[in-house]
Parts: structure tokens; C-alpha cells; sequence
């Protein structure tokens, strides 16, 4: 007998899976003027497994028990049932005759005959009257309200093939092929990568206002372990926030969605009565509801009002439209149910957000995940002792990470694990343990992050070991440093870099020791560091996106040859507070010397006179605060969560002539404010400002260097058509804005609203100025400001005027590129300046 070939058995298995389930797809058209119909309601006729037909009036339901009848019905419209075959792919197209009597009963016509108006609109009257009764509605309507929460965070792969654990190197990972969920997402395997559970106790006071959360129980699996777990799990968390459909702006997805009961929700969306039902003898009203712009940051779906007087959500489902310019998210649903209170008005019970990823929409390939949130033993205007609500704002109980499974079993309450979500936390711990995974991690972090783990130390980034400039030329440098696995107390750091043009090798040697016993590289730090650098840079640069010695920064534009030679000597103390609070105590002794072509030149006695170097000492105390701040710990950086809190910074320093060297007493104080400003449908906007002030008397290398770039990337933190060195200050206000409109004008452009591009302005003004006992054309015995080989003047002072440049951007270009026409509005006759700059950036966003 032969033996059937394998991959015809896999076929054939494989059709006969599919061929499980009952699948139906289709189109719903009016019978009259055949326009599609969307909202119409099809299931299965006696149960409550149902749709909704989208705004094309398409369909699709699935099913893997034996129905053989399908339902359509649609306010205005007669039902009508179609037979289906059982277990079978199938499509049933769909034509529906107005219901005339119905139609003058309710009242309601269909959208499609005549055109939307919100004049003499039932729906949008009645809409009305659930913004009107929003606040009453609200959690914070109760004096006092307390309840239990249970949260799940699920992330797992979509369809992923059976062929990936035949390769020789992941064979061993067939277990994880062997317990995929097939149940979550219908017609879709989902291999887990990724689980969290959260159990907390939640007290809220509404005067004086205050919200405590107690932590009872958390625990996590993650496969990816390269990365911050706990800056990973706020970033997931943040994508799918708590949803309050009250509010007027629900954020998911990074995104600012507007509510379908926002106060401006009329204007938005548009509205349709669907349905009226009856559930535990209330009367409800269903209203669907779609956005006006389908590229819009809008939701669409149903809601179900109560007509008790109190107009209070009692059930709401939100999607997005298939045309939304949101990235990546191929589908997303979120479930609202509520309960009613004692008093008669309801409570969030629990929701459900569910969404895929992907590169390509119309792939059955990508990332599902999944937060449920449920709302437990509530408690409304039963006030508590002060001592209850005394404290932060959020406390994680001591054994909070260490809860046995029985615990678990009670506290999820009417939420069980599935067999597949139980075998996860055993599955990944398991798949941390076999070797071959541990080196594709590895190699995965040495490409994605820029770092090789060896044993007890990491080496890296790699980024930075070959770059060049004008006077290294080219340049080689090897870095590495001890990881948590070395000693959770100690950590070092060292790097050796050479440059074949200047001859000169530079060099890093620090040691950092932690307080806390934690991670220097984690939040919150608390630690002592000594460490000494002989390093070369460029005055003024200090980009915010990379380092400097990164192999793409080192195509710059423009005369670029002014470089300085830098000494450190540095014992830093830092301490971090859960609030979000920091301090910081630096002394450091610092030795400039010129390099290229800058020079340290006086005229002292009218002679002049070269001056080898610059030498300070002194100490520097930085002050820090970002209320509520969510952080991604990276290697080398931290990666801020934007959100509407603002971030204060403040530095103060006193150098001090004589000691360890120093040639020059002075101080100088440093502040910066930071805010994002969400404007909901248009967009948000990134303001920051900031402003120093010098006493004393000093040389240009210890002035306020303005932050130039001249790379040909964008930097927000920059003036990117600024030249280093170009201007100098011993005092400065500036303001930077950046404002992203997300797309709110060209969404509504004909084809250029396909490109789903965003529109970016941006705008930075600096004032400055230079106190006469520091200008050296005043002072010969300061150093002069650089000049070139002609003797024309190259570094200046700001005037009378401010320095401005203002800029249009693209930004979404493929879904990951920005580009920025940049226009410098005056200083334009200083030498080597351009007026007009194109400059581009990359990053990652939804």
C-alpha cells in the first residue's frame, strides 16, 4: 500500500478543520435602490450569536455548531430568514423591501434614500439626551465608590506555521505548536507570547479627591525577555487603556479616539436607531452609530441606551473603520457591559478590547492581543477611615508577585482561564530554558537593540564601533559593561575608541554602585557613580536621538570642523522616587582643549596669546519632576510615554576657581518645562520651554552653545538649521512647539487621504544675549570667538531679535518616515547658513 505524501495529509486535515465551522459572508443591498445597508442585524435565528453588516453592508458569520437557518432584519426593512448548509463556507447575498407600516410607526427611514441630517433626528436626539446625562452617570458622580478588579493582558502570534517547528532550530518549541488556541478568534490559530493578571482593590473619594489602588496579586509570562518587562507591560497596558465611553476622548492605541458621547459626538458621527429591546424588564434603545469621516480617529458600532429617564449606557460596542488612519491594527473591537446599582444607575461590569497587528491588513499572519478588565464586589457612597485612603496613590502588597493558584482560582471571580491561557505560564517558562531559544534572543537583541550578551557582561552598541569625522577620520571603538547577572550591586563600564586622523585614543572607565540593589539601568534609581572619559565632541551637539559617535551621524552638511577635546572627571549621585521625583549631586572636573580647526585664542595687552585649555571643577544639583510619568527602559536611553503631564527640570551649578585646577568661579541656573497637549480630533501638540542664566565671567567654550544640528536628520530638541558653535549666550528663553495634526485635513482630501499621511507644524524661538563682561570684542582677555581663514567672524551673539525657524512636515510616509521643510526666518547673512532644509526622521508610532 503506498503511503499518502505528507503534505497532501496536512490538506486535507487542514480543509477538514475549516470545513468544521459554519461560514457564512455576503451583502445586504435595499431591494430598491440596491445601495448597501449597513447596521442590518443577521444571526442565527433563536440564539444570540449574531452581526452587524458594516458600512458597505458586508457581512461575515461563523459558527461551529449546526445552524441551518440564517435571520436579516433591519429597522424599516421586513426580515427575512435564508436556509444555510451546515459546516459550510458559503455566500448568501441579501436584498431587503422597506417595511412601509414600519416606517410609519418609528418614524425611521433609511439612511441611503435620503440624505444624513441631524435636524429632526430621532437618534440624534436621543443622543443628545445621554451627553446631557453623562456626569450623573459617571463613577464620579458617587461620593464614595470602591470594587475589585480583575485584568488579563494576552498577546500571542496569528497563524503561525506548522513548518516553523520542523526547522532544525526550533523543533524543540513544538510543544508551544501543540497548545494554540483556536477558540478566541474564530478561524484563526493564536500561539501565546506574552500573559499578565492583575488583581487590585480600588477606593475613590470624591472630596478631598482621591484614588487608591491597591496591588493584591500580579503575575506575568513574557517570551521576550531582551527588554524592559515592566516598561514593556506599561506600554501594552497604555495601548489598551481602561475605557470610559463618558468621557469625551478615550485613548487606545497610543491614539486620541473621540467618544461616540462626547459632547460634540452630533457633529462627528452619525447616528441610526437600530433596534429596541427589553433586558431584565428595561426597556433599552440600539443605536448604531458610524463616523462621518471614515479616516477619522472615530469608533463605529452600537450602543444600548436606557429609557428610564437616566439615558445611561447599559451596552456598548466599538470598532474602527476599515479606512482609519491608524497603523498596523488590522481590526480592533471593544465590548462595554454594564450592571445596574442599587440606585437604579449602572457601572462598568466589564470590558473587553481586542485587537490584530500586522504588516499587511489583508494577511491572516500577525499579533493578537486581548485586555479584559472586570469590575467586582462594587460599593458605591460607603465611606472609608482617612487611613484607607492615606498614602500613594497606588500600593503593591508584599506578596503581591508570590500568590499560590488557589488565589488566583477566587480572585478571578467570573473570569476562568482556558486550558491553552493556564498551560502558558508553564509554556513560556519552559521555552526560556532550551538553549537554542536563549541564542535566537540573543541574536535578536544584538540586532534590535545593538547589544551581544557574553556571560556576565554585554557588549555594545555596536552602532557606534566604526564611524568618522573630520579629524578622526576614520574611527574604531569597542564598548561593554557588567549586567545584573555580574553582581545586582556593582556595575561597570568601559570603552576604547581610536581615531587614524588625529592619532589619539579616547576612552571611557566608570563604576557605578547601586543603592537599592536594583539594576542601575531600571527605574528607580538610587546609586554612586565614579567615572573618568577622555572623549572627543563637537560644541553644541547634543541630539536627542542618538549618540554622537553613531555611524549615521556622521554624514553631516555644512562646514563642520570646530571640535573640542574633553577631560571628565565625574562622581554622580542619583536618587529616584516612585513619585516620579529625582535629585541629583554631580562634582566633576572638566579639561577642554581645541581641536581641528577652533582654536583658544586671547589678546591679552594687545598680544595675541594661545591658550592650551580650559579647566573647571565644581558641582552641579539637578531637580526633576514628572507626575504620573510611564517609562520604557531601553539600553541605553529611556523611551518617555508621552501623555498630558508635564515634566519639570531644573539645574543648578557652582563652579569654583582653585580647586582641582579650576581657572573660573561662576554659576548657573537651568529650567525646562515639557508638555503634551491633546486637542482630541485635532491632533496634539509638544511644547517645551526652557531658559538659563550665567553669572560670572567666562570663555565662549563655557557659555550656552546653542543646540545646532547638522546632520540631516530632525531633532526636536534642536534648531536644525542652526550651524555648531553658530551662537553663544550667557542668558537664554527659548520655546519649542511641535504640532501633529494626525491627519485631520489631509484625511479629508480626495486620493491623498489613501496615502493616509499626517500633516506636522513646527515652530522654535530663541532669545538670547551676551552681558558685555562677557563679550570678548570688550574683554581681550577672553577668549575670542572663532573665526575663519579670512578672519571673518563665525560664532555670534543673539540681538535685538530672536532666532526662529518654523517648518511643514509629512509624517506616516509608509507608515514610519517624517519629512520636514524647514524655512530660517533671519540671521541669514551669517556665513555657511542655508535658508531652506529638508530634513527627515523614522519612528515607530500607531
Amino acid at each position: 500500500m503506498k503511503q499518502i505524501p505528507l503534505f497532501i495529509l496536512l490538506a486535507c486535515l487542514s480543509f477538514a478543520v475549516r470545513a468544521q465551522n459554519t461560514i457564512v459572508t455576503g451583502t445586504i443591498t435595499d431591494a430598491q435602490t440596491n445601495q448597501p445597508l449597513p447596521f442590518v442585524s443577521v444571526s442565527f435565528p433563536g440564539t444570540s450569536i449574531g452581526v452587524k453588516s458594516d458600512n458597505d453592508g458586508k457581512y461575515r458569520l461563523e459558527s461551529g455548531k449546526t445552524y441551518t437557518q440564517l435571520n436579516f432584519s433591519f429597522v424599516g426593512y421586513k426580515s427575512i430568514v435564508r436556509t444555510i448548509i451546515a459546516y459550510k463556507e458559503q455566500v448568501i447575498n441579501v436584498k431587503l423591501h422597506s417595511d412601509v407600516q414600519t416606517l410609519q410607526a418609528v418614524t425611521i427611514k433609511s439612511g441611503k434614500k435620503k440624505r444624513y441630517r441631524n435636524k429632526d433626528n430621532p437618534a440624534v436626539e436621543l443622543i443628545r439626551k445621554v451627553i446631557a446625562h453623562k456626569d450623573s452617570n459617571r463613577m464620579q458622580s458617587y461620593n464614595y465608590t470602591e470594587y475589585q478588579q480583575y485584568e488579563k493582558l494576552q498577546f500571542a502570534f496569528i497563524n503561525v506555521s506548522d513548518k516553523f517547528f520542523k526547522n532544525k532550530l526550533t523543533h524543540n518549541y513544538k510543544f508551544l505548536y501543540d497548545s494554540r488556541d483556536t477558540t478566541d478568534l474564530p478561524g484563526k490559530s493564536l500561539l501565546p507570547v506574552y500573559q499578565e493578571e492583575k488583581i487590585t482593590q480600588t477606593y475613590y473619594r470624591k472630596n478631598p479627591p482621591k484614588t487608591k489602588t491597591i496591588v493584591l496579586g500580579e503575575k506575568k509570562a513574557n517570551v521576550v525577555t531582551f527588554v524592559d518587562e515592566e516598561g514593556v507591560n506599561t506600554y501594552l497596558n497604555r495601548m489598551y487603556n481602561e475605557i470610559d465611553i463618558y468621557s469625551n476622548n478615550i485613548f487606545l492605541m497610543t491614539n486620541m479616539f473621540l467618544s461616540p458621547i462626547c459632547d460634540e459626538a452630533p457633529t462627528f458621527y452619525k447616528f441610526f436607531i437600530t433596534d429596541t429591546i427589553e433586558v431584565n424588564h428595561q426597556k433599552l434603545v440600539e443605536l448604531s452609530f458610524t463616523p462621518r469621516n471614515g479616516n477619522d480617529m472615530l469608533f463605529e458600532g452600537l450602543i444600548f441606551v436606557t429609557l428610564d429617564g437616566k439615558y445611561a449606557v447599559q451596552k456598548a460596542s466599538l470598532s474602527i473603520n476599515k479606512n482609519i488612519n491608524l497603523n498596523w491594527v488590522k481590526g480592533m473591537q471593544a465590548d462595554l457591559d454594564y450592571e445596574q446599582n442599587p440606585d437604579g444607575r449602572y457601572h462598568l461590569a466589564k470590558s473587553t478590547t481586542k485587537a490584530s497587528f500586522g504588516v499587511q491588513k489583508n494577511r491572516d499572519k500577525g499579533i493578537f492581543g486581548e485586555r479584559t478588565i472586570s469590575y467586582m464586589h462594587y460599593l458605591v457612597n460607603v465611606p472609608r477611615p482617612d487611613s484607607v485612603y492615606a498614602g500613594p496613590n497606588i500600593v503593591i502588597q508584599d506578596k503581591a508577585m508570590n500568590r499560590n493558584d488557589q488565589f488566583w482560582v477566587t480572585s478571578r471571580g467570573r473570569d476562568t482561564l482556558t486550558t491553552v491561557e493556564a498551560n502558558a505560564y508553564k509554556n513560556i517558562d519552559s521555552l526560556q530554558t532550551i538553549p537554542s531559544f536563549k541564542r535566537m534572543m540573543a541574536t535578536i537583541n544584538l540586532f534590535a537593540v545593538g547589544f551581544a550578551q557574553a556571560g556576565p557582561v554585554e557588549i555594545g552598541p555596536i552602532g557606534t564601533f566604526y564611524s568618522f569625522n573630520p579629524v578622526e577620520r576614520s574611527r574604531i571603538k569597542f564598548a561593554l559593561r557588567t549586567t545584573d547577572t555580574f553582581s545586582t550591586r556593582w556595575y561597570l563600564e568601559t570603552y576604547g575608541a581610536y581615531g587614524f586622523g588625529d592619532r589619539q585614543f579616547k576612552y571611557l572607565a566608570s563604576a557605578a554602585y547601586s543603592l537599592n540593589n536594583k539594576s542601575i539601568y531600571k527605574f528607580p534609581n538610587d546609586y554612586i557613580k565614579v567615572s573618568s572619559q577622555y572623549e572627543i565632541k563637537i560644541p553644541g551637539e547634543n541630539l536627542a536621538f542618538e549618540q554622537p559617535d553613531q555611524f549615521y551621524s556622521s554624514f553631516t552638511r555644512g562646514v563642520n570642523n570646530k571640535f573640542l577635546y574633553n577631560q571628565y572627571y565625574k562622581v554622580d549621585y542619583v536618587k529616584e522616587f516612585a513619585s516620579h521625583f529625582s535629585w541629583s549631586l554631580e562634582f566633576k572636573n572638566w579639561e577642554q582643549t581645541p581641536a581641528g580647526s577652533l582654536y583658544f585664542n586671547n589678546t591679552a595687552n594687545g598680544i595675541p596669546h594661545s591658550v592650551p585649555d580650559i579647566i573647571t571643577s565644581g558641582f552641579e544639583v539637578g531637580l526633576r519632576y514628572a507626575p504620573h510619568e510611564q517609562i520604557v527602559q531601553g539600553k541605553l536611553y529611556r523611551i518617555i510615554i508621552p501623555s498630558k503631564y508635564p515634566v519639570f527640570n531644573f539645574d543648578y551649578q557652582q563652579n569654583i576657581k582653585g580647586l582641582f585646577g579650576g581657572q573660573y568661579s561662576y554659576q548657573n541656573i537651568y529650567g525646562r518645562f515639557d508638555k503634551r497637549f491633546y486637542l482630541s480630533q485635532l491632533g496634539y501638540a509638544d511644547l517645551t520651554l526652557e531658559g538659563s542664566y550665567l553669572f560670572g565671567q567666562v570663555p565662549f567654550p563655557l557659555l550656552d552653545i546653542h543646540q545646532a544640528n547638522q546632520t540631516y536628520a530632525f531633532d526636536l530638541d534642536s534648531y536644525n538649521l542652526m550651524n555648531f558653535l553658530e551662537f553663544v549666550s550667557d542668558h537664554y528663553a527659548d520655546a519649542k512647539l511641535d504640532y501633529n495634526l494626525n491627519g485631520f485635513i489631509l484625511n479629508k482630501v480626495p486620493l491623498i487621504k489613501k496615502l493616509k499621511w499626517r500633516e506636522i507644524l513646527s515652530f522654535k524661538v530663541l532669545y538670547g544675549g551676551l552681558r558685555d563682561e562677557n563679550n570678548p570684542a570688550l574683554n581681550p582677555s577672553l577668549l575670542q570667538f572663532p573665526a575663519g581663514p579670512n578672519g571673518a567672524p563665525q560664532t555670534f551673539t543673539l540681538g535685538s531679535k530672536p532666532y526662529m525657524e518654523g517648518g511643514i512636515g509629512i509624517g506616516n510616509i509608509f507608515k514610519i518616515f517624517r519629512v520636514d521643510f524647514i524655512e530660517r526666518f533671519n540671521y541669514l547673512n551669517n556665513p555657511n547658513v542655508s535658508r531652506y532644509g529638508v530634513r527627515a526622521s523614522a519612528w515607530f508610532d500607531f
